[in-house]
């Protein structure tokens, strides 16, 4: 009999050391060698299951449920019991998961989305950014015979360290906290000092787009975002930019460095028991919106940067594209920054 109360009180750091030492033991499923689909049950037979019960849960669906979830969950309800049954799921196996989904939901707050971040590990953030941007890209073509849909800068993930409410920037003004100057981090991060502008355009017109926000956030010198780091002001590093007529924006801010996700939550934990790097490229984020045009979500890669180019093991949530490695270039004669990056985007119309 399983004790549910019992089992929900699991933690995932508890769970998950539990699993791991279930993995290594003889109770585990072998792998599939023959390449037939069929999971190995723990005695070593083929186990058979009766797929019937899985359209009898699809049949439950009522007649006035919502239009799209009639269209999507048979197809989300196939798969889960088709993987159940591949694996030969335990029920230790599915609460170890519950414990890690659940864990995930609490330490998430609007300054930090562990859920998401699950998702971005498992790569099914970059999947799905690629699936609707090809959506888009299509439906842009169709609109209009004028429109070069592949000229639009690519999108990738948000990632879990967006936050809403950013504050608004003069163009030209500094990322950095004013409260941050003089202070040891500020001497950690004077030697990336960097100018970061470009211009907003149209994909369909090539014209600039005046009045578009540019959103933008960087980890700091240390790899640390500031809702992460108790040594940064609040919103250190991050600003809501607003081009001018001519789609221009600027803003001083820092190189990006490279950093590993957080191993305080189940997705680091996650990575640790799949042998799997937990390292980012170095990288800024965009996001990029204007009236009549669709929000652009993205990041540029600064291209020195080994795990950008797919060098030791990548980048943990799959988003770097050739399109958004950028080079920083030295600057001269700016006491404000010793490098600078100039990268322009273009939207698609809405």
């Amino acid at each position: 009999m399983i004790y549910i109360d019992k089992v929900a009180a699991w933690s995932w750091a508890r769970v998950s050391h539990q699993v791991s030492s279930f993995l290594g033991g003889d109770g585990l499923a072998e792998v599939d060698d023959d390449g037939d689909g069929k999971g190995k049950d723990r005695g070593g037979s083929n186990a058979e299951y009766d797929l019937r019960f899985t359209e009898s849960v699809i049949a439950a669906t009522g007649r006035d449920a919502h239009p799209r979830l009639r269209e999507i969950m048979p197809a989300l309800i196939r798969h889960m019991h088709d993987f159940a049954r591949e694996v030969d799921l335990t029920v230790a196996e599915l609460m170890a998961g519950v414990a890690m989904i659940n864990e995930a939901g609490r330490m998430s707050t609007d300054r930090r989305n562990e859920t998401q971040l699950i998702c971005d590990v498992l790569g099914l953030e970059s999947l799905v950014d690629e699936i609707t941007s090809k959506k888009l890209s299509a439906r842009t073509a169709d609109s209009s015979n004028n429109i070069n849909s592949n000229a639009a800068t690519p999108s990738t993930v948000l990632g879990p360290f967006y936050r809403v409410d950013a504050p608004s920037l003069a163009n030209g003004s500094s990322m950095i906290a004013a409260s941050m100057l003089g202070t040891p981090w500020y001497e950690r991060a004077a030697p990336l000092l960097a100018r970061i502008s470009g211009q907003v355009r149209s994909a369909a017109t090539r014209e600039p787009i005046a009045g578009a926000t540019v959103d933008v956030w960087l980890a700091g010198p240390d790899g640390t975002y500031e809702q992460q780091d108790p040594e940064q002001s609040d919103m250190n590093l991050r600003g809501r930019l607003r081009t001018d007529a001519d789609g221009r924006y600027e803003t001083y801010a820092l190189r990006p460095t490279a950093y590993p996700i957080p191993a305080d939550g189940p997705a680091g934990r996650l990575l640790g028991l799949l042998d799997r790097s937990p390292w980012r490229p170095a990288h800024v984020h965009f996001l990029v919106a204007a009236e009549g045009y669709g929000a652009l979500t993205t990041q540029v890669f600064d291209a020195e940067d080994p795990r950008a180019r797919g060098e030791g093991g990548g980048d943990a949530v799959f988003a770097v594209k050739e399109e958004l490695l950028v080079r920083f270039e030295e600057r001269r004669g700016d006491e404000r920054a010793r490098w600078e990056l100039r990268y322009d985007f273009v939207l698609r119309e809405a």
